[in-house]
């Protein structure tokens, strides 16, 4: 089962969060419908980046490390390649 390493963004409080889950789409509705307690009140939140991992401590390790980007270095991974959000959500 792969583990995505995700950023979520809330443009009306201008943050990002970053987490890890095995289903990136029901955690996003998570986030949205306040079931999160870090999240629930800085609504509403858009999915701008999302990373593959084969394990979960591949994931946790990514989470950790993304976790001490700045907003700069961030949005320089949104634009990456390695931002698989594209190709995971095809319309």
């Amino acid at each position: 089962m792969p583990y995505f390493v995700y950023i979520i963004y809330s443009e009306s409080s201008q943050i990002y969060y970053k987490g890890f889950t095995t289903h990136p789409e029901k955690r996003l509705k998570e986030h949205n419908s306040g079931l999160s307690r870090f999240t629930s009140d800085k609504g509403p939140w858009k999915m701008v980046y999302l990373e593959e991992c084969q394990t979960k401590t591949q994931a946790l390790k990514r989470e950790k490390a993304i976790k001490r980007y700045n907003q700069e270095y961030l949005q320089r991974l949104i634009s990456s390649s390695s931002n698989i959000l594209e190709i995971r959500f095809k319309k």
